[in-house]
């Protein structure tokens, strides 16, 4: 059995980190989101992948390559224009070879069991496609599946009303080569797409038997950049402790802690896992990483930092007297001395921020900052909650945040100073 994952979307959601990288590669627990799904296919014997690309290909491609560094075969097909589920399947009819195949968007990261719960299914009721569901809390968010006698009889996209009971479409399918019959006929939707969903309601309309899987471990769906941190959580208890590198005396590590080669922690630095640190970094003295922190390659984090619940990707500098509270901050990123990200809001309700100029409820009550590549901070920058900061961008010192920044943006403030001479009578101004 093939697999073939869709990643040529934008993920317009998730900017600014997405301006300069594709989502399906963005580093989660230690390797990028695709790794965590590929590794899972090689592990229930799915060695043949093709990953389906457009936005920032190269990048996808890069990191990835032939697949061999992972054990497995991967094949790219491009994917010009941007035109949905179904325009992107159409690409695999080829690859796929007239056998049954999964699909998985590649925005969707779960379990292992999951991908061997589906092909275990499939083989022993032989149906014409499964379709993986899962319950949320909110389910309007997504595309919901009606289930009578374990059969799927109708998906609907975004409804105004859900009941308790419903399940949502988990963007995880196996399908039979019948499902490239359907998508041939299948017209654009009302968003200009062409959706595998409406492809699989055509299966139900000529009486196939479509089956669901319920996922019963846990599923990301990476829309918003505050999912990124919950799938980190997650994955990173996983991870098992190893440490390559240096430790200096009075270093204190409660595991699960992961430390790269060539890395050194230096004295007085305390790290309660599980943390995630990489290659060539520099942490300390005196410094504080606390649980659910993934840390890149050749970052640098100073004297008494504090980091919390916080991805940092590679080549980031955080100097001394910082701290770092349930943010993702960018590559190549300076933040200088003294910079804060606040968490959590003074009336202590939910956070919201913008996403696609609209404003969006987080259900997070702590949430820091959101920061692009390259960006720098000056001394003694405060950013408030839910705040983005775009690539390039350059923050002033002693700025107090309050709205997001757009990418190549310069933010400063110039004080009014006055200056004279003083002596024993001088009698400062109210």
């Amino acid at each position: 059995m093939k697999a073939v994952i869709p990643a040529a979307g934008e993920g317009t959601r998730l900017r600014p980190l997405t301006l300069t990288r594709p989502k399906h590669v963005f580093p989660i627990a230690g390797k990028p989101l695709l790794e965590h799904t590929l590794s899972a296919l090689k592990n229930i014997g799915i060695n043949d992948v093709l990953i389906v690309v457009g936005y920032l290909k190269e990048r996808i491609i890069k990191t990835l390559g032939d697949g061999e560094k992972l054990g497995i075969k991967i094949s790219y097909a491009e994917q010009p224009e941007v035109l949905g589920t179904a325009d992107a399947t159409k690409l695999a009819e080829k690859f796929v070879n007239n056998e049954p195949f999964l699909l998985i968007n590649g925005d969707v990261i779960t379990k292992e069991t999951t991908y061997h719960g589906l092909k275990s299914k499939f083989e022993r009721e032989k149906p014409d496609a499964i379709l993986a569901v899962t319950q949320v809390p909110d389910p309007s968010k997504y595309g919901i599946v009606k289930i009578e006698d374990d059969k799927v009889i109708k998906i609907v996209e975004k409804p105004a009303q859900t009941s308790p009971y419903d399940y949502v479409n988990a963007g995880i399918y196996l399908f039979s080569p019948k499902i490239f019959e359907v998508i041939r006929k299948t017209k654009k939707s009302q968003r200009g797409e062409y959706e595998i969903t409406d492809s699989i309601q055509m299966l139900i309309n000529q009486g196939k038997t479509i089956l669901p899987y319920n996922i019963t471990s846990y599923w990301f769906d990476l829309g918003h950049p505050w999912d990124l941190l919950d799938a980190n959580k997650t994955l990173i208890k996983d991870a098992k402790s190893k440490i390559m590198g240096k430790k200096e005396k009075r270093v204190t590590i409660i595991h699960p802690v992961y430390i790269g080669k060539n890395t050194i922690i230096r004295s007085g630095t305390y790290i309660k896992g599980p943390v995630h640190i990489g290659e060539n970094c520099d942490i300390g003295p005196n410094t504080y990483i606390r649980e659910c922190t993934t840390i890149g390659n050749k970052c640098h984090v100073g004297n008494a930092c504090e980091i919390k619940n916080t991805i940092i990707l590679d080549k980031t500098n955080v100097a001394h007297l910082s701290y770092i509270g349930d943010s993702i901050i960018g590559e190549n990123v300076n933040l200088g001395a003294g910079t804060i990200t606040a968490n959590l809001r003074l009336d202590d309700k939910c956070i919201v921020t913008p996403v696609k100029g609209e404003k969006v409820d987080t259900g997070r009550r702590k949430l820091g900052a959101m920061i692009g590549d390259n960006v720098k901070t000056g001394i003694g920058t405060t950013i408030m909650p839910g705040v983005k900061i775009g690539p390039n961008s350059l923050i002033g010192p002693n700025i107090n945040l309050w709205e997001d920044v757009p990418e190549d943006s310069l933010v400063v403030e110039k004080q009014k100073l006055q200056t004279k001479k003083i002596n024993k009578d001088t009698v400062l101004e109210e």
